[in-house]
């Protein structure tokens, strides 16, 4: 698949599905997603060839930038979710550099985002998943969790909810995850990252 200007973007949110898991760290790829589906005015359906709820859409101001952009959420659990996100990048025929993961990341501060193409996964079994699947080429908007405090176990902090002081910036920090994704798939990488990593 050639790297085509015109060609559809693939943004997924990974997370975890089910209500148990709505509001865990781990699941504010989700959230991003969620907010980008409102902002389209779309709802996620189940998708015909993978395990996954998709919204199709445009995003992007009228003329040129306008994309046409697939949103996804896998419904394969976060270790698998590799398999629905290449089946949806065949199916719709996106370059895998138009593919956009946001996730949590434990090495950045609450409420930081870093915008990247490429790179490592960083021990989180989402990325990790995806790139056996279809290499590392693609991007990734990474929240910012930090780190667990004291002497908690990684997989018990991803797993639980944001604490009521990181609730009080959750809508800000989502909202602003979301105008960065907006603006990696209108104005391409480089602008995003001077916009929006801090």
């Amino acid at each position: 698949m050639t790297d085509d200007a015109n060609a559809p973007w693939l943004i997924v949110g990974l997370g975890n599905p089910g209500p148990e898991y709505a509001a865990n760290r781990h699941n504010i790829g989700f959230m991003v997603v969620e907010l980008l589906a409102e902002r389209m005015r779309g709802s996620f359906k189940r998708a015909q060839k993978a395990q996954a709820q998709v919204v199709e859409g445009r995003m992007g101001p009228p003329g040129p930038a306008n994309r046409r952009v697939i949103l996804a959420k896998p419904m394969s659990y976060m270790n698998l979710s590799g398999g629905p996100v290449t089946a949806l990048r065949d199916f719709y025929k996106v370059p895998t550099a138009h593919v956009v993961a946001v996730h949590d990341e434990l090495d950045i501060d609450y409420a930081t985002l870093r915008l990247k193409l490429g790179g490592g996964d960083n021990g989180h079994n989402g990325l990790k998943s995806m790139t056996k699947a279809m290499g590392p080429d693609y991007h990734r908007v990474r929240c910012g969790i930090g780190r667990p405090p004291g002497r908690m176990q990684v997989a018990d902090f991803v797993l639980k909810d944001f604490s009521s002081t990181e609730r009080k910036e959750l809508d800000w920090f989502v909202d602003r995850a979301a105008d960065s994704v907006e603006c990696l798939v209108a104005e391409g990488l480089e602008r995003a990252q001077s916009a929006y990593n801090t």
